[in-house]
């Protein structure tokens, strides 16, 4: 499969190279005076061409600078911590007065962390905010050993005690479930570092509350088919070759499949848009997905104990869940105020997948506690965009700053 791909896309390597060549050339002044000649459409099929591909490097996060009650902050990123597979990134907010310490936990999900800029690009109003940006698997080589689920909520761990006390942990989607694990390990081991509140958005806590179509797609066949099918071998051009990984290529075309439709009136509105020289326009298509199309692989081991753990056997709900070879109490966490927030339509993870939590962290006090639904948002309204920044947000904010 992935030999398969990247024979592809070293086919069209000349031409694509060809194609970013000839775009300046078609852009240049006076062109379009020539009515014979058809520079408008040659253009907008060269930018949909160059648009219309998948690329395997982190987009930047392109926060230059903050702004909050008048004052402006320039923004410097700094890593904190790096390790082979993921770098604790700090957005320094250079000459901000101390503010809360969060974490944003980042999805491991076939993209780069930066699909949470907006998320993170508003949590840094009041807050020091970190990031876990995860690496692009296929580049990692070899030798810097497996990558699972275990590993995922280690490196939480770490970075946790990295940043250091009194913490704030905002995870999103996927990680919520490491997210709880680390947090539990943490508590039961009075680890100095054990965060001051911990917030969970969308997250799968508990896929056996209002199945998904993901949910069911992933019961609907045994791990064995999931290994055999979606796990590939990183070719020998990158360095990660030989690394078993589940491509973020395949991830992409799943989720492209769900919304065919949407996605082709896209391109050819962004056609549309270039020859009508309506750039603002064009400009947010075209934003959209370089990001979206900006793909990472994941680590075929956590891929496949993900799957296996929190879509088809339930472990942590049930009781069941380890980490590294231990038992996992959620009632352990007794001083880390707990915020669950859910996206009422949200068709990726379901109302109550998330509220589960609420019942596992069955020692905390009930004024430590807080749960939220979001009225008519879908999965990525509750981390970003205007509802987020308007109305989940100001929660989130305030939970934080009564738990310092």
């Amino acid at each position: 499969m992935y030999p398969a791909y990247q024979a592809q896309a070293d086919l069209l390597w000349p031409l694509r190279t060809l194609n970013r060549l000839t775009l300046p050339l078609l852009d240049q002044p006076g062109l379009d005076d020539f009515p014979w000649l058809p520079t408008r459409p040659w253009r907008a099929a060269g930018k949909v061409f160059d648009l219309a591909q998948v690329t395997h490097t982190r987009p930047p996060w392109r926060i230059g600078e903050v702004t909050q009650g008048g004052e402006r902050w320039p923004v410097t990123e700094e890593a904190a911590l790096t390790t082979p597979f993921a770098t604790l990134l700090r957005f320094r907010k250079d000459g901000a007065p101390a503010q809360p310490k969060v974490l944003v936990v980042a999805p491991m999900s076939g993209h780069f962390a930066t699909l949470l800029r907006d998320t993170v690009r508003t949590l840094l109003q009041d807050h020091d905010v970190y990031v876990t940006d995860w690496h692009n698997v296929r580049d990692v080589p070899l030798a810097a050993g497996r990558f699972g689920l275990d590993e995922y909520t280690g490196h939480l761990i770490d970075f946790l005690a990295a940043i250091g006390p009194q913490a704030h942990v905002v995870a999103v989607c996927q990680p919520c479930v490491s997210a709880l694990v680390a947090v539990s390990v943490m508590a039961e081991d009075d680890h100095p570092a054990t965060p001051a509140s911990l917030t969970l958005m969308a997250g799968p806590i508990d896929c056996r509350v209002s199945p998904t179509a993901v949910n069911k797609l992933a019961t609907s066949k045994p791990i064995e088919w999931f290994r055999k099918n979606l796990i590939s071998h990183v070719p020998w051009q990158h360095a990660g070759a030989g690394r078993r990984v589940y491509p973020g290529f395949v991830q992409l075309s799943a989720f492209m499949s769900m919304n065919k439709d949407r996605h082709a009136n896209a391109f050819k509105d962004y056609y549309k848009h270039i020859v009508a020289d309506e750039f603002d326009k064009a400009e947010v298509t075209r934003t959209f997905y370089e990001e979206y199309l900006a793909v990472a692989d994941l680590a075929a081991d956590f891929y496949l104990e993900t799957v296996e753990r929190v879509f088809q056997t339930f472990d942590l709900p049930r009781g069941e869940m380890t980490y590294r070879g231990r038992r996992v109490n959620p009632a352990a966490i007794r001083r880390t105020a707990l915020l669950t927030i859910e996206g009422e339509r949200d068709d990726i993870c379901s109302v109550g997948q998330t509220l589960a939590a609420q019942d596992l962290a069955s020692s905390l006090k009930l004024f430590m506690r807080t749960h939220y639904i979001q009225p008519n948002v879908g999965h990525y309204g509750v981390f970003s965009g205007r509802r987020w920044q308007h109305q989940v947000y100001p929660l989130v904010r305030h939970v934080i700053q009564v738990s310092q």
